[in-house]
């Protein structure tokens, strides 16, 4: 069973910086690929950045510029780096992980405010 821990979520103002972690443990298995989604109230929930195992990054159009996804391979962690934030950057974050055995997990979900 996996464990993912986020943190580094919490409140800033328009034009800050964040930067959110997750870390993965407790599998036997290889990750294949890490993304990052949020949730905003009311809303579905969307696909921020994506990482391959290569370490090939894809991210959505809102972000693009402002937002980085990286990853430590010795730590089975991943990174967002926020930058330029906006209030409509304003949900919860959640990390996703993809096994190589096919299983998906997701971690607990970090609040993000931007403050305008």
């Amino acid at each position: 069973q996996v464990q993912l821990v986020e943190s580094g979520g919490g409140l800033v103002q328009a034009g800050g910086s964040l930067r959110l972690s997750c870390a993965a443990s407790g599998s036997r298995f290889s990750i294949n690929a890490m993304n990052w989604y949020r949730q905003a109230p009311g809303k579905q929930r969307e696909l921020v950045a994506t990482i391959a195992s290569g370490g090939n990054t894809n991210y959505a159009d809102s972000v693009k510029g402002r937002f980085t996804i990286s990853k430590d391979n010795a730590k089975n962690t991943v990174y967002l780096q926020m930058n330029s934030l906006k209030p409509e950057d304003t949900a919860v974050y959640y990390c996703r992980v993809s096994m190589t055995s096919g299983y998906l997990y997701w971690g607990q979900g970090t609040q993000v405010t931007v403050s305008s």
